[in-house]
């Protein structure tokens, strides 16, 4: 069987398109009405990727994503008949991989799931841990998709360790916040800097936590972001 699609969707007549256009891509998909139906489904099964609609009868989408982010970091494409940028900002702050508008296309949203996972398996890593240097702080595992500091593996959502890891392949450069949309979502035209920085911000307290004292993400102000391997410097 192919890769395993959950979709928790009310509306009938999208759910079977959904799944008409899935399987016939080679995914094994399976299909709930409901977000509680949904969430028991989730946390006994393994699952590859969540379509979930945001105006579920039971719960709102977005709160029954945050449920899910307390135990699993599956990728998640919302479905909403919502255009405002406000309801987009919430979905990918609180984890959403992508956002799709009602009414859409079945065939785009197979191109979509198709290209969230193959940047959720990643690219084949020739070695298994990648060190900066040997003076550096960080030490990186691409092939299990983690980031050591300073001894401590980091426990970073999907976009954490991309947008650092991204950081950390060009150390001392400034890279805007467009280039690390670029490398961390599948459609970076659909989202927006306010989200890399509170990704960013999620990222400088999970490293405070290993070292309070310094601080190894440098902001340049109206440029974007550079990373210190060495250490950082001093928090306020």
């Amino acid at each position: 069987m192919g890769e395993r699609i959950l979709i928790i969707e009310d509306e009938g007549a999208i759910a079977d398109a959904l799944i008409y256009a899935l399987r016939s891509e080679g995914f094994e998909v399976h299909w709930c009405q409901l977000g509680r139906e949904g969430l028991e489904w989730l946390q006994h099964q393994a699952v590859d990727l969540l379509v979930l609609d945001v105006g579920l009868p039971d719960t709102s989408g977005f709160e029954l994503c945050r449920q899910i982010r307390q135990f699993s970091s599956v990728p998640v494409v919302f479905l909403t008949a919502r255009k405002e940028e406000v309801d987009r900002i919430v979905g990918l702050e609180i984890g959403a991989d992508d956002y799709v508008v009602k009414p859409f296309s079945p065939r785009e949203m197979s191109a979509r799931v198709r290209a969230i996972l193959r940047r959720a398996r990643g690219p084949v890593a020739v070695m298994s841990a990648t060190s900066q240097g040997p003076d550096s702080s960080f030490e990186h595992d691409p092939q299990r998709r983690r980031i050591r500091y300073r001894g401590q593996w980091l426990d970073l959502t999907r976009y954490e360790y991309l947008i650092l890891s991204t950081l950390l392949q060009r150390p001392e450069h400034v890279l805007s916040r467009e280039q690390l949309l670029d490398s961390a979502w599948d459609d970076p035209s659909a989202n927006f800097d306010r989200v890399v920085d509170t990704h960013i911000k999620g990222i400088r307290a999970k490293l405070k936590r290993v070292d309070p004292a310094h601080d190894p993400i440098v902001t340049h102000r109206g440029l974007g972001y550079s990373l210190d391997i060495h250490g950082g410097a001093p928090r306020p």
